[in-house]
């Protein structure tokens, strides 16, 4: 039996063995061809003499163009001209490309006797020849060979995602070449134990946007028919892209030399790579089983944290290093939040994706119960506006959660932040409050688990480029059955004073209604400008749960509006709103609307909401707490003792009625 570590040495062993192939002289491997069977020429005459001439001034010109591409017309002019092109893989040497233009010049006419136009393709170049033009843009001619089996190990939506991925970016890479070569190249991890490398290239008399357009069309030839393929390609008159589980090209760049009689001869060059073997093999064992300890240390890490979830989670590890390039080193320029439970750095991964880096403080014993949480939760969790989980790390002691860099900060920023750089419309506080009442839908309804939030509050919502908001931190998140209607209780309550149900603070009875009633909080909120929040000490301040009753029953709704918008809102949506945002915070939870009307009532223009009754107002004078207590690594309030008490809140917090 082959174990793990023999494999992996093999890899080493194949992968220098393939270096030193590459310095040897192979034949062209041929892929495929094209024939127009629809025409076709006479032969002895004119277009076979200039066709003829053609692929003859093409193999000649092989072996002195640098860039592995030439172009040219025989007949200029005549109705009989023709027109070639022959393209050489960007990182083949010249040699290479005369060898496989010379076969490729013969093999052409061979398999395509008599036709007015022919391409021929092969791993180290194409060819191609026709009497009118080949549209640069056009999906035909084509030729999609499909390599190996079907992927195994990986999910085929993950697998599909990564490898398109990769080739969308490499359409940027070879349309934008600083070389004159319109070629790219690439490499992106699936799993820890596979990459998918793949390569683009255009001919060299496309312009950028022209080759963008050709490689593009290329890719979207591949979905239907190489899905899931372990390697495939889509080979085009003027541009090619293909992916493989194998380096295919020469890993590092592009070599060309007009002959091998002016340097170094191919035999010295594989003798020197031969003698080189044996000691590049034993320092790649040594450093292979020093990341195999390390990694047996991580893999006991995540074990000891996540026990059976183990393997559903381990695609999702970030290493150490990784991160660490990524934010300088977690340098305090890349600093861009701070809480209880640590820091939020901004980072670039090396394929330019920004993400966003939470580390947990190493003190924080909270933090590793909501990080677990958060990680088995959010990363089953995909909807538009939740914001999305790329993975974490777990190793040298630090805990880290790394999310989509998001860059309007949070909701609360905008709304309470007396140095906001901007403010927001009422457009698009509408949408906002939009998008997070779907986000909440998909949680309770549409997901493939069914999440009570329990902590739903402005700075929970992250705003993108677009203003978009999407629903974050989900480390107090619970799961419930989806068929489950009745509430559930704990006896360790955990949120943010003010924005939490009554039944949930005073008995630790939580539902999707206790989410509702968040939600209810933080429409009026919005609608204020105002955080829901009072002097504890003050005997006449009215909370906005209190406001936006006491305005309804006066028939004075709209002096809520933060005054801020002055004229430019629309009555109905603001009215609309604080209206839904009294039926969310009702006292009794069957009273309040699930997520679902909540979402139909702001979609619909001519629906008519209920009236709503008294609010449960959540800052009594009268009811006051006596526990101690501590606040948890995500800023939420816990108690230090569960005998005490059932309820984690601040001693000088007030309970709602």
């Amino acid at each position: 039996m082959i174990t793990t570590s023999s494999k992996q040495i093999w890899s080493y062993v194949v992968s220098i063995l393939y270096l030193t192939l590459l310095a040897t002289e192979a034949s062209p491997t041929y892929l495929g061809s094209y024939c127009n069977d629809n025409t076709t020429y006479t032969p002895n005459s004119t277009l076979s003499t200039n066709l003829n001439v053609l692929l003859n001034s093409l193999s000649t010109n092989s072996s002195q163009q640098q860039d592995g591409y030439y172009m040219t017309i025989m007949g200029f002019g005549t109705t009989n001209a023709v027109n070639g092109i022959f393209l050489c893989r960007g990182d083949v040497n010249t040699t290479t490309c005369q060898n496989c233009v010379t076969d490729a010049a013969t093999q052409i006419k061979r398999r395509c006797t008599n036709q007015t136009e022919a391409i021929i393709w092969y791993e180290e170049c194409l060819l191609r020849y026709t009497n009118k033009f080949f549209r640069y843009y056009s999906i035909e001619p084509r030729l999609n060979p499909k390599n190996g089996k079907n992927v195994s190990g990986v999910d085929f939506e993950r697998f599909n995602e990564t490898v398109f991925g990769l080739l969308n970016e490499l359409v940027v890479t070879a349309a934008n070449s600083r070389t004159a070569k319109k070629f790219g190249t690439g490499e992106v991890e699936v799993t820890r134990s596979m990459k998918v490398y793949g390569s683009g290239q255009c001919s060299t008399d496309l312009t950028s946007s022209q080759c963008e357009i050709c490689l593009r069309n290329a890719i979207g030839t591949l979905p239907k028919c190489c899905s899931g393929r372990e390697g495939a390609s889509a080979l085009l008159a003027s541009c090619i892209v293909r992916y493989q589980l194998y380096p295919f090209y020469n890993l590092y760049g592009s070599s060309s030399s007009s002959s091998g009689r002016n340097g170094v001869g191919t035999k010295a060059i594989v003798i020197i790579i031969s003698l080189a073997i044996v000691p590049v093999l034993l320092f790649f064992i040594g450093c292979y089983y020093k990341r195999r300890r390390s990694r047996q240390r991580r893999r006991t890490m995540l074990r000891e944290n996540f026990g059976d979830e183990l393997k559903t989670l381990d695609s999702l590890q970030f290493k150490f290093s990784t991160i660490e390039a990524a934010t300088n080193k977690f340098s305090s320029e890349n600093e861009i939040g701070k809480g209880g439970f640590g820091i939020v750095y901004k980072g670039v991964l090396s394929d330019g994706q920004q993400i966003a880096v939470k580390k947990l403080s190493r003190s924080s014993g909270q933090g590793s119960i909501e990080f677990q949480n958060e990680i088995l939760l959010i990363a089953k969790l995909q909807h538009r506006n939740l914001v999305t989980l790329l993975g974490f790390c777990l190793e040298e002691r630090e805990k880290m959660l790394i999310y989509e860099y998001v860059p309007n900060k949070s909701l609360d920023y905008f709304l309470f932040d007396s140095k906001k750089h901007r403010v927001l419309h009422w457009f698009e506080r509408y949408k906002i409050i939009g998008g997070i009442a779907r986000g909440i839908l998909y949680l309770h309804e549409y997901s493939r688990l069914k999440v009570i939030h329990r902590d739903l509050k402005p700075s929970n919502v992250l705003l993108d480029d677009k203003m978009n908001p999407k629903i974050s931190d989900f480390g107090l998140a619970r799961i419930v059955a989806i068929d489950q209607e009745q509430g559930s209780s704990t006896n360790r309550i955990v949120g943010t004073y003010g924005y939490m149900s009554p039944e949930y603070a005073m008995h630790g009875q939580f539902s999707e209604k206790s989410d509702v009633f968040s939600f209810g909080v933080i429409i009026l909120e919005i609608v204020s400008g105002k955080r829901n929040s009072r002097p504890i000490q003050s005997h006449d301040f009215e909370d906005i749960l209190r406001t936006a009753w006491r305005l309804w029953r006066n028939q004075t709704p709209l002096e809520m509006l933060d005054p801020i918008l002055k004229d430019m809102f629309s009555h109905s949506e603001v009215i609309k709103c604080i209206q839904l945002g009294l039926l969310c915070v009702q006292e009794n939870p069957d009273d309040r609307p699930t997520m679902a009307q909540a979402v139909s009532y702001l979609s619909s223009l001519l629906v008519e909401l209920p009236l709503p009754l008294e609010p449960a107002f959540s800052m009594d004078r009268d009811m006051k707490l006596n526990i101690p207590t501590t606040e948890s690594s995500s800023g939420q309030f816990i108690s230090n003792s569960t005998a005490s008490s059932i309820n984690d809140l601040t001693k000088s917090q007030f309970f709602p009625r």
